[in-house]
C-alpha cells in the first residue's frame, strides 16, 4: 500500500504543470502576469551589447519581449535625421485657380491637394483650403514652379502674369515673394511669353503660418489652358 502511495507522489511530481500565475490580478494572461511594480535589487554590468538582448514593453498589452540593441539604434539614428517638415507636391491635371478675400489683387492660389504628395506627412497640408500649415518657427527652404500651358505664348500677355507664393499668419495675407512670367518681343516679327516660371529661396515662418502657391496677374490667364499646365512645390525647415 505504502508503495503504491509512494509511486503516486512520484507521478505527481514527474507531470509537467502547465498554469499561469498572477499577482495581484486574478485573470493572468501569461505564464507570469504581474499586476504591479518589480523591483530587482542586483543586476550585472555590461560593457557591451553584442551577445545580449533589450527587454522591452509593449505599451498597448504590456507584454515583456526581447528586442535586438541595434532595433533600438537604427530606429534612434532614422529619428535623428528625420525633417517631419518636409513636404513636396506636384500637379499635372484638374488645375484650377482659387479667389479668396484675403489674397490681394490679381493672385489666385493653385488647387493643390494632400493626395498630389511626392515626399512628407499629409497631416501638413489641407485641401480644405489648399494650404500648407508650418509645424514650427524657423527658417524654411521654399520651391515653387508653374508651366501654364505648353509654357510659350505667341503674345505678349498683359498684367505681367506670373506665379506667386502667399502667406496668412492668423487673418493677415501676404504675398511674400513673386516672379513674373518673361517675354520677348522682336519688332515686326514675333511676340513671345515664356509662360514658365520658378521660385527658390529662404523665408522665415511662424508656427500656423498657411502657405498657398499660385498666380499673379491671373486675369489675363485663360482657363483653357491651365488643362495642360504643371504645377510644383516644395518646403522644408533647415533652421530654427
Amino acid at each position: 500500500m505504502k508503495t503504491n502511495i509512494y509511486s503516486l507522489f512520484l507521478a505527481l511530481f514527474a507531470m509537467p504543470v502547465f498554469s499561469q500565475v498572477g499577482i495581484n490580478t486574478p485573470t493572468p494572461t501569461a505564464t507570469l502576469d504581474v499586476n504591479g511594480t518589480v523591483k530587482i535589487r542586483d543586476t550585472p554590468m555590461v560593457t557591451a551589447l553584442p551577445g545580449y538582448e533589450i527587454m522591452a514593453v509593449n505599451q498597448g498589452t504590456f507584454q515583456v519581449a526581447k528586442v535586438d540593441p541595434q532595433v533600438v539604434i537604427d530606429a534612434a539614428s532614422a529619428a535623428a535625421n528625420t525633417n517631419s517638415s518636409v513636404y513636396a507636391a506636384k500637379k499635372t491635371s484638374g488645375i484650377t485657380l482659387i479667389s479668396l478675400g484675403l489674397f490681394p489683387t490679381g493672385f489666385r492660389a493653385v488647387n493643390f491637394l494632400a493626395a498630389e504628395r511626392s515626399v512628407g506627412s499629409a497631416s501638413l497640408f489641407s485641401d480644405t483650403d489648399n494650404t500648407y500649415t508650418i509645424p514650427s518657427n524657423g527658417v524654411y527652404a521654399v520651391g515653387f514652379s508653374f508651366r501654364y500651358g505648353a509654357g510659350l505664348q505667341a503674345a505678349i500677355l498683359t498684367n505681367t502674369p506670373g506665379i506667386g507664393i502667399f502667406r496668412n499668419r492668423a487673418g493677415v495675407g501676404t504675398l511674400i515673394d513673386s516672379r513674373s512670367f518673361s517675354g520677348l518681343t522682336i519688332p515686326l516679327v514675333l511676340s513671345l511669353t515664356i509662360s514658365e516660371s520658378s521660385i527658390n529661396s529662404l523665408y522665415s515662418f511662424q508656427t500656423g503660418d498657411k502657405i498657398s502657391f499660385g498666380l499673379t496677374g491671373s486675369s489675363a490667364l485663360e482657363a483653357g489652358l491651365l488643362g495642360t499646365s504643371v504645377g510644383s512645390f516644395y518646403i522644408y525647415k533647415v533652421s530654427n
